[in-house]
């Protein structure tokens, strides 16, 4: 048998150990310590005990899971999935169980604090007066010395995703023009992709893949990363699906397919492109769609006959060729069949042109606007939200960047009526660099919330060199992680148990009210009350220097995110109604794009894309290599199993499940470089090392390491010491800056000594 193929008995979780272990997970969650299943179950359970909340996973998941809250004397006693939601179905993860150790772990920051000595740990506590005193003394210092607030920026992305929480951005709106970090590190190259392509990011009803005959998970592992779309999954392959799953380690998913492929990082679109090849070998297109639905098939199917066959495909990719004809064909034969395309696969220098090249591939199968169907990536349909935290007027008189008075990275200080002005927008996936370059004025501030750049941004020593340049660093946080080391001022901020919000998913179709369940603990406030905290400081030392409201009320500013497109698309009369539970929207058809009408310039699915061509790319699907290697291992670094980037691994509870990091290496790569199980190894690159045990694996390729992102509060483990900000081909027309190449990593190992 090829290495590269495997075929894998079906397996599925049994129910009955399943609900056991909810069960445990549930009772686990109790604040008071550790409770076993047995004396759990001992005690009979009285719901009238208890209040109920309404709660949602505000991380960046897939599942983003509607939670209910069990709260008695003012005490979260423990968490379960609301029931009401199909996608949930009364279930979390791990993680998600978790929940109430976050809320009452003895490591939370409870107050404000200054560091005397930026990473000296020399932390001493401040009131929220003073803090915000300081913080404000320091704009204004800032906006004297520069004419403008431009010196001031602002990092935030996807830790908490509560959509108050855009009141961060409404916060550094309400102060004038700041520098801000655009752009994203998760998916960028594939949305604009599919944005050439297809017009939008808009992918099927994930509940609906239990109608598909035949699905191919590429480049995800929703059995770590989307536990509750697994069930979908296995319901197909009941209704006589067939799963494949194609991916450079042999994962959890993998190990519950039917077969899987170890395809060659970055070379997915040689694959497609080869599976494209040979239906039209056997006249396996659907011209229905090809011809009428779709612009530019004709010209996409010449460069397949001229540039593509599937033996160079095979090649590239190292699937054997019979096997990509066997899967072609069999994809081809059923109706409806699907793709997911996972966000790992684009993290590459090619990812965007792979992304296009899967589409393609679907695309000429018909399986676009199809129930069970279509070319899954993301949505944003569900996301109208009136984001009233984040729309903040600046001050009269703000100046910042000049777009209309000369070239970008001009300024204009005078304040002229006739002046356009605006943010000036850095690239996030470049933040090192990006601060260290930055002119006239120079990045001076920077305030960090919702993120964790030491653990998420790239090449280490560099951000180390930018942050020693900053004047202040603020961080919003919850836990004293690396970048709160690297920070003057701490502000502890509320979790979801905390504050009110409300959530969706950019994967399914619910809406989740977030209800405060408990006051919050200790001195911690929500994003919208520290900004209303900086908004008194500041009109009190100058009036009229922020806009944001000196008081706030998070109830009520959660309820100014709804407007009458969200009542009708979830079919709702009022916000309240979400107290009865999550609501699922109403959609026409499960399936994206039905009516086959895209939003594309052509209004028809572009094989050929003249938009992308105009943004630099090639205008059809074509190949494009990946980044050459520059040491012997490729390094992948995804996400491990009961963490997400830095969180969840932190706390004590978790320790259990992951206590530290491994590198995974193959048992051949392993003996050619004299390492052994459980060896203390070495890993680096020419940006920096990571030392760490190995762990023999042949999940793993013999020319890859694995090392699994996670952020250990005992250990100075991280793996963005070796992962540097090479860029993604796509992302910036849809998200303000092209992706990171996060997987296009190469580094050595070595015994450590």
């Amino acid at each position: 048998m090829n290495t590269n193929t495997f075929r894998c008995p079906a397996a599925m979780e049994r129910r009955g150990f399943l609900k056991g272990l909810l069960a445990a997970g549930a009772a686990a969650a109790l604040p008071g310590g550790l409770l076993t299943a047995r004396n759990a179950a001992a005690a009979p359970f009285d719901p009238d005990a208890y209040q109920v909340f309404r709660n949602a996973c505000p991380r960046n998941c897939y599942d983003t899971c509607s939670i209910k809250t069990y709260v008695r004397d003012g005490v979260v006693q423990f968490v379960e999935g609301a029931p009401e939601s199909t996608y949930t179905k009364g279930a979390l993860c791990v993680k998600g169980y978790s929940y109430p150790r976050r809320l009452y772990s003895p490591d939370r920051i409870k107050y404000p604090m200054i560091q005397e000595g930026r990473g000296s740990g020399n932390w001493r506590r401040l009131s929220w007066d003073e803090a915000m005193d300081r913080i404000a003394d320091k704009i204004l210092d800032l906006k004297q010395r520069d004419g403008s607030l431009l010196g001031l920026g602002l990092t935030k992305y996807s830790g908490n995703f509560g959509i108050t929480n855009y009141g961060v951005e409404g916060m550094m709106s309400s102060l004038g023009y700041t520098t801000r970090f655009v752009g994203t590190p998760c998916w960028p190259a594939g949305i604009d992709a599919q944005n050439y392509d297809l017009g939008d990011m808009w992918c099927n009803d994930p509940e609906d893949m239990v109608k598909a005959r035949y699905i191919i998970v590429w480049g995800a592992n929703p059995a770590w990363c989307s536990m509750h779309s697994m069930k979908y999954l296995y319901e197909a392959r009941e209704r006589g699906a067939k799963i494949v799953v194609i991916d450079p380690v042999f994962t959890q998913t993998a190990a519950k397919a039917d077969v899987y492929w170890r395809v060659k990082p970055g070379t997915d679109g040689a694959l497609a492109l080869g599976m494209a090849r040979h239906l039209l070998d056997k006249n396996l297109v659907d011209l229905d769609f090809a011809l009428n639905s779709a612009t530019g098939y004709l010209e996409f199917a010449a460069y397949l006959r001229q540039n593509v066959t599937v033996e160079w495909a095979s090649e590239i990719c190292g699937i054997p060729a019979d096997d990509i004809r066997s899967v072609t064909e069999e994809f081809a034969a059923v109706k409806p069949a699907t793709v997911w395309i996972g966000y790992g696969m684009q993290r590459h220098t090619n990812g965007g042109a792979m992304v296009r090249a899967i589409d393609a591939f679907v695309a000429m199968t018909g399986n676009i606007g199809v129930e069970g169907g279509g070319a899954r990536y993301g949505q944003m349909q569900t996301w109208g939200f009136n984001y009233h935290a984040m729309v903040q007027k600046q001050p009269e008189g703000s100046v910042g960047f000049s777009g209309a008075t000369g070239p970008k990275g001009e300024f204009d200080f005078a304040g002229e009526s006739n002046t356009a002005y605006s943010d000036r927008a850095l690239n996030i996936n470049k933040t090192a660099q990006e601060i260290l370059d930055a002119k006239d004025p120079e990045v001076k501030m920077l305030w960090v919330s919702c993120k964790n750049p030491f653990a998420q941004d790239f090449d280490r020593n560099k951000l180390e060199q930018a942050f020693a340049k900053l004047e202040m660093v603020v961080t919003v946080d919850q836990f004293f992680n690396e970048t709160v080391r690297h920070s003057d001022i701490v502000l502890p901020v509320t979790t979801l148990f905390e504050e009110w919000t409300v959530n969706v998913s950019y994967w399914h179709y619910w809406l989740s009210l977030n209800e405060q369940a408990i006051r919050p603990m200790h001195e911690a406030k929500s994003n919208i009350e520290i900004a209303a905290a900086l908004s008194r400081a500041m009109n009190q030392k100058s009036p009229g220097s922020c806009t944001f409201p000196q008081e706030v009320d998070g109830k009520e500013w959660m309820i100014q995110e709804f407007n009458k497109g969200i009542y009708d698309y979830f079919g709702i009369s009022s916000w309240e109604d979400l107290r009865n539970g999550p609501v699922k929207a109403k959609l026409s058809s499960s399936a994206s794009w039905n009516e086959r009408k895209f939003l594309t310039p052509s209004g028809k699915y572009e094989f050929r894309s003249d938009l992308c061509a105009q943004n630099g790319f090639k205008a059809l699907p074509e190949y494009v290599p990946v980044r050459e290697a520059t040491a012997p291992f490729r390094l992948l670094t995804p996400h491990v199993q009961f963490g997400l980037h830095s969180q969840f691994i932190n706390l004590d509870w978790m320790e259990n499940f992951y206590p530290e990091p491994f590198v995974y290496i193959h048992p051949e790569a392993a003996k050619a470089k004299g390492i052994g199980d459980l060896d203390r190894v070495r890993v680096s690159n020419s940006i920096g090392e990571v030392t760490l045990r190995a762990k023999l694996s042949t999940n793993v390729a013999r020319d890859c390491l694995v090392m699994y992102e996670a952020w250990f509060r005992k250990l100075a483990f991280n793996v963005q010491n070796v992962v540097d900000d090479c860029a993604a081909d796509m992302g910036a027309m849809k998200t303000g800056a092209p992706g990171v190449a996060i997987h296009d990593q190469f580094v050595d190992i070595a015994p450590a000594g």
